[in-house]
Parts: C-alpha cells; structure tokens; sequence
C-alpha cells in the first residue's frame, strides 16, 4: 500500500477534527463545569447582605472536581477557598477562608444537580443544591443552614457561565 500525501492530508485532517470533537464532549460531559459568574441582581441573601462578586471555577479531578471560589464581600473583603471532591458523599477538606465550612462532601442528585453538605468543626452548617438551566447557561445554588454568626441561611445565588 502507497500512502501518498495527497492521501495523507484528508485523515491528518479528520483526526484532527475527531480529537477536537472529542475535547469538547468530554468537557461538556458535566453540565457544572466551567467558570461561573454571580449575577447579584438576580440573586437574594438572607441574611444579607449580598457579596459585590464572585467566580466560581469548576474542573474535573479524577472521579470528581476541584471547585474553586472568589468572592468580594459587602465589605469589601475578599474571600477565596477551593476543594476536590468526589461525588460519593464523603467529606474532604477545603483550603482558604470560607467561615462556614472547613470540609464539604459532594453527591449528584441527577445529571444537572449536585448537593453539598458543609461542615465546621464536624457540625453540618449549610447543604447547597446546585442545579445548571437546561440551556446550560445558568447555575442556581440554594443554600440553607446556619452560617458561622449562628444566623440562620436561605439563599439563592444566580450565577452565569462565562
């Protein structure tokens, strides 16, 4: 068989479009990845008040993901935490300042929502349920529980995927 380069261009060609199409469904393959940006107008805080920002970047890890979160508070303080977890349930720690948890443990309640269980000092605080719009667009989290002043939580926090 005689391979000749005019041959050759059309499969180096379609290979390439395969391993293009192939990274994109893989990274879509969770509708929760990416990087997220809160929509404060569109969210509400009890208690407030609401952060001015926040971002959070969501990737794969293994079996799981590493979530990453930036916030610029009310008063103008900034926040920043991560963690990798799998969605089996089980804590794991979380690196930075978040006031309210200091271990999360993640489990997926169907392909477009996810529920996180936060703890302090062993104690649960708040349980968020994070659920992606059918269009992919959108990522509400409802979060409920008690934060770190002992106040209790109800919010729901529009974020945008950028």
């Amino acid at each position: 068989m005689r391979l000749t380069i005019r041959g050759l261009v059309p499969s180096v060609a379609c290979l390439g479009i395969l391993a293009l199409l192939t990274a994109a469904t893989l990274a879509q393959s969770d509708p929760q990845f990416g990087v997220w940006k809160l929509n404060v107008a569109k969210s509400k805080y009890s208690p407030g008040p609401a952060p001015k920002s926040g971002t959070t970047r969501i990737e794969a890890a293994g079996a799981g993901v590493t979530v990453t979160v930036d916030q610029e508070i009310a008063d103008g303080s900034k926040r920043h935490w991560a963690f990798t977890a799998n969605y089996d349930g089980k804590d794991t720690p979380v690196t930075g300042n978040n006031p309210d948890a200091d271990t999360v443990a993640r489990t997926r309640i169907n392909p477009t929502t996810v529920q996180t269980i936060s703890k302090k000092g062993g104690k649960v605080t708040t349980t968020q349920t994070s659920a992606v719009s059918s269009d992919g667009k959108t990522r509400t989290v409802t979060t409920k529980g008690v934060n770190a002043k002992g106040e209790q939580v109800s919010n729901v926090a529009v974020y945008e995927r950028q």
